[in-house]
């Protein structure tokens, strides 16, 4: 029986890279897996998923996946998607779709929330509709497990602003609650972070 999963965590989490080790798994057992992101991630380029440990792999958009018909999706064992923050309501629904009546596992990656800690409109539809949901777990420079994606700019944590701006380590940091609500990047913490 297929499902829907939605594998979330917070900025460098390795999101990406297991997104990547589940389609080469695939592959090794002679399996095809679809990798899709939306188009709105360009970080990396058009159609291809990175990781920034530097895996790589060409892969569709969400956008022309939904174009499909069922025929050439029935093609696929599994379809991948990274950065499914950023997919629409209906883009999740499809997602549904997907695995209730074509019978295909769907597993998608992103974050959860945003550097406000407000959910994502693909993030809070997943939550809702996924059957598996896992958080995958990455730390604070405290050692604490962090939940929130902290916005940095000029050394300072950002609290407002425009809920999309793509970036790496450069730009955002992942930092438990309470550091988050501090505002307290550790000191040395930012200056390596984009390393």
């Amino acid at each position: 029986m297929a499902k829907l999963y939605f594998r979330y965590g917070a900025m460098g989490s390795s999101k990406t890279a297991n997104a990547l080790m589940v389609e080469y798994n695939y592959y090794e057992r002679g399996k095809r897996a679809l990798l899709a992101k939306p188009k709105l991630e360009s970080r990396d380029g058009e159609y291809i998923i990175k990781s920034r440990m530097g895996l790589s792999k060409e892969c569709y958009f969400v956008e022309d996946l939904v174009q499909m018909s069922d025929e050439e999706l029935k093609k696929w064992d599994c379809i991948i998607v990274d950065e499914a923050q950023f997919i629409t309501k209906e883009q999740v629904r499809f997602m549904v779709h997907i695995v209730d009546d074509l019978e295909i596992p769907v597993i998608c990656y992103g974050l959860r929330t945003d550097f406000r800690h407000e959910l994502f409109e693909g993030s809070m539809w997943l939550l809702a509709w996924a059957d598996s949901i896992e958080e995958l777990k990455t730390v604070c420079w405290c050692g604490k497990g962090a939940s929130c994606n902290a916005r940095i700019s000029d050394g300072k944590v950002v609290y407002a602003g425009e809920q999309v701006v793509l970036g790496g380590n450069e730009s955002y940091m992942a930092l438990c609650r309470k550091h988050y609500h501090e505002g307290n990047l550790g000191g040395e913490s930012i200056k390596n972070a984009g390393q």
